[in-house]
């Protein structure tokens, strides 16, 4: 049995969707862009950043990535107000988080004219960067919480739930089961998560060692001689 299917309009242009279809899909088939950033398309939506919220006449602004379409809507997805909102979120991402290795973010930083200079009193999200595995860092004081990472690493690919938030508040961080390295949790290092991170939070560790001006047979041999290091660490 088929979908019963909705009506409605978006930016004046008339459209009908299966019922259960998202605001941002249904724009998507009028070629409508919505900007996004902590959505993927092969993720949960969860509505986190709220980057993607559009107007749809009512008290608050819908999150395209988790609304469903409904009868008689009428969608503004680049209104003033809408394009205000997403230019203060950017902001106050740049506040708090360090967007330099975020090309996406950045292009939306320029695009909706965003000051990354707003606040000026805002506190920095600091966080240590891990090196406890031999594959990929972690840079927490790049990440935005979008999720993906949890994600992925959990029921949307991987199944292995190696990673999860941690604390509360603008303390959230992502972390592991009290604080591990990650040779020490479920994590199979399969990549998954850092191709998912938007923002360079998760990186290769080759990659890091590249862009520090190692050679790649410096890489190789600094590395061997980690492990041997570490073997004999074991070892004693």
């Amino acid at each position: 049995m088929s979908s019963p299917e909705i009506s409605l309009t978006i930016n004046g242009h008339p459209i009908t969707v299966p019922a259960g279809t998202t605001i941002l899909d249904a724009a998507a088939e009028l070629g409508i862009e919505i900007p996004v950033i902590c959505y993927h398309p092969h993720l949960t939506a969860n509505g986190l950043c709220r980057f993607c919220s559009v107007d749809g006449g009512g008290r608050v602004q819908l999150a395209a990535c988790v609304t469903e379409c409904a009868n008689g809507m009428t969608i503004e997805t680049h209104s003033e107000d809408v394009n205000r909102g997403r230019r203060t979120i950017l902001e106050l991402l740049a506040s708090t988080i360090n967007l330099d290795e975020a090309p996406e973010i950045l292009d939306y930083l320029e695009e909706y004219g965003a000051d990354s200079h707003r606040f000026p009193g805002a506190k920095r999200r600091t966080s240590p960067i891990y090196d406890d595995n031999p594959f990929y860092l972690r840079d927490y004081n790049q990440c935005i919480n979008c999720w993906r990472c949890v994600q992925v690493c959990a029921d949307d690919a991987q199944f292995t739930y190696a990673l999860s938030f941690d604390g509360r508040g603008f303390e959230t961080r992502i972390g592991t089961f009290m604080g591990e390295g990650m040779t020490n949790t479920t994590c199979v290092f399969c990549g998954q998560c850092v191709g998912a991170c938007p923002t360079g939070a998760l990186k290769p560790k080759r990659q890091a060692l590249l862009e520090q001006g190692m050679n790649p047979d410096e890489i190789f041999f600094a590395t061997r001689q980690k492990r041997r290091k570490k073997a004999m660490d074991a070892e004693e």
